[in-house]
């Protein structure tokens, strides 16, 4: 492992046309301080955990000091925002600081949080505490989860006031990825018109991220390219929708080339199931409400799709985005198969995975913990538990006897010999610690008023959500009632 002196820099997205970017020095914050770092995510490339606890990482991601083989680099894109062609979006608060090559990848370090660039519009090109935390804490959960998403290094803590609705400090979020480009790349380079440039961006993101397809024998590497990135995507959102996660802001500019969960704003695990829950208080249509996703998704790949016009042809394009569905729900049902301890063929379970979750709505149960506990529903405690938690009992029961019913059928029965290995294997899917956002606004007040242990504490937590851990039982009890009704908006 490294220091931040010795690691491999490179710089390959400079390599594209600066029509693409603008050069950009991050402003300094005042008086940094950390508040909490990820060595997981250090380790991705190379970084020593010692250098996390250094004054070089507070100057570095304070904006403070610059290391002489970086160029700093803010990016343009445009994109689709609730449904609207946006011009004029670009990194606003963010910048690409520079690129470290190790074991065979490339790793993105973004500081979100740099101040001013050339697209940051009104904006003051700042983050604040809350926001960090939050992309900080959820960053790092997604991946324990083991569901693609960018990762984050550390939350840096200043003095530097920033003001929103009310006066508060300025932040920074180091984020790390293997790639920043975006949907809305594409879409700048075809809405401009510029079909060399295109061309060039998709050449690019093949080389470096979908490489296998240099050796393929195809007609069109762009439709393939195409291909990948829509099955990418569909993985994705059944990873979403099967551990409850509301994503509140699927733009075109949010959504990531390489299939990770991108940009975290107004976000949410689901508490009580209710599939049209909207995360986003300025969602007023309900456009990005849960259950909207996997849909919102196929929309975005419609405007990828269209910016790759005059790559491809639209037979081919259209022929994939009908594919979607089908890719979409075979993912999606594995892993609810896998979540209700079923084994087999994921179609075959189609019935008794719809009807739990109408169940769960009708009873307002609770998703994450519903699942988590049905590993023990052969206890008579646990089955009474879940029972007396349901608003209807007789769709409970009614649902019981069918599950009773679908596992006889997959050759397995409750109180069995069997019962150890289902609770085993559900065990690994269904998490006990997920990031509710009660947990997440306890660690942010605490932290607004200096004191950090909380989120290093939630941090520690959510790295092992699949284990035990009982010394920590309570961060996985039922929310209380106030921490079901946070509004949460896009506003950093």
């Amino acid at each position: 492992m490294n220091n931040w002196l010795e690691l491999n820099y490179v710089q390959t997205f400079q390599q594209l046309p600066n029509s693409l970017y603008s050069p950009v020095t991050p402003q300094a914050l005042s008086n940094p301080k950390l508040v909490a770092a990820s060595p997981a995510c250090a380790a991705l490339f190379g970084l020593d955990e010692a250098s996390l606890n250094d004054d070089v990482t507070l100057k570095i991601l304070s904006g403070q000091s610059l290391l002489s083989n970086w160029q700093p680099i803010a990016m343009k894109y445009t994109g689709h925002q609730f449904g609207y062609y946006n011009p004029d979006l670009g990194d606003g608060r963010g910048v690409l600081l520079s690129q470290v090559a190790f074991n065979h990848k490339t790793w993105d370090l973004h500081l979100k949080g740099a101040g001013l660039t050339p697209y940051s519009r009104q904006g003051d090109g700042r983050a604040v505490l809350r926001s960090s935390i939050r992309e900080f804490l959820c960053s790092e959960a997604l991946a324990a989860l083991n569901v693609p998403t960018t990762r984050a290094l550390c939350v840096v803590d200043t003095d530097t006031p920033v003001y929103r609705e009310q006066a508060e400090t300025g932040a920074t979020v180091l984020r790390v990825s293997q790639s920043h480009i975006r949907f809305g790349h594409f879409e700048f380079c075809s809405f401009t018109q510029q079909t060399n440039l295109l061309k060039t961006l998709c050449d690019h993101v093949i080389a470096h991220h979908f490489n296998e397809l240099l050796n393929k024998d195809s007609h069109n590497i762009y439709v393939d390219f195409f291909q990948a990135v829509l099955t990418r995507t569909a993985h994705l959102m059944a990873h979403w929708q099967s551990i409850g996660f509301a994503h509140g802001v699927m733009n075109t500019d949010n959504m990531s080339i390489i299939g990770d969960t991108f940009d975290f704003g107004p976000f949410a695990f689901l508490d009580d199931y209710d599939p049209s829950f909207i995360c986003n208080h300025s969602d007023h249509q309900g456009r990005y409400a849960f259950n909207q996703q996997p849909n919102i998704a196929n929309w975005n790949l419609a405007v990828l799709a269209q910016a790759l016009l005059p790559l491809a042809d639209k037979e081919s394009l259209v022929n994939i985005l009908e594919d979607y569905p089908s890719i979409f729900e075979q993912s999606y049902f594995e892993k609810m198969t896998q979540k209700l301890g079923l084994t087999g063929d994921a179609k075959t379970h189609q019935s008794i995975i719809e009807n739990t979750l109408s169940m769960m709505k009708t009873c307002r149960l609770d998703f994450s913990y519903f699942f988590r506990q049905l590993a023990n529903i052969h206890q008579p405690e646990t089955h009474k538990h879940l029972r007396d938690l349901c608003l209807d009992i007789t769709a409970f029961d009614n649902w019981f006897t069918a599950y009773k019913a679908a596992l006889k059928q997959n050759q397995q029965a409750l109180n069995s010999e069997h019962d150890d290995a289902r609770k085993t294997r559900m065990n690994q899917v269904n998490p006990k610690y997920i990031l509710r956002n009660y947990l997440a606004q306890n660690a942010i007040t605490a932290a607004q008023n200096g004191d950090y242990s909380e989120v290093q504490k939630l941090f520690t937590i959510l790295q092992k959500p699949f284990d035990e851990q009982t010394e920590f039982n309570h961060y996985a009890n039922l929310p209380p009632e106030w921490g079901k009704t946070l509004e949460i908006s896009c506003s950093s």
